[in-house]
């Protein structure tokens, strides 16, 4: 289960950014989840339920936020629809994941001494 690796990763980075405001507290932790990450969010969440505890994130939640897929020309940067055959209308270049492919530590809510 990679849940736990990238919750792993999630804690070190949470812990990282608090070294660096000695004293800070962490209130809330926001994560973009895209859909074509191949992370179940339910599995994160639960992973974060159970390996949150003895770190600096034993009492902060976790909000996870999931981003749509989205293809776009790299060229024309014109949206190909969802559900359309990967190939810009337009110019007929192959599309680009654009978004929805994404792990990212959005947001660390901290009180700073």
């Amino acid at each position: 289960m990679h849940e736990y690796s990238i919750i792993q990763s999630l804690v070190d980075s949470v812990e990282s950014v608090a070294s660096q405001h000695t004293g800070g507290t962490v209130h809330h932790i926001y994560v973009d989840i895209g859909e074509l990450a191949g992370v179940d969010c339910d599995l994160l969440q639960t992973a974060y339920e159970t390996f949150r505890f003895g770190t600096i994130c034993q009492d902060v939640p976790l909000t996870i936020d999931r981003i749509e897929a989205r293809w776009e020309c790299p060229h024309c940067h014109i949206v190909i629809s969802r559900g359309a055959v990967l190939r810009c209308p337009a110019c007929n270049e192959p599309a680009r994941l654009a978004a929805g492919g994404e792990i990212i530590l959005n947001r660390v809510e901290m009180e700073v001494a």
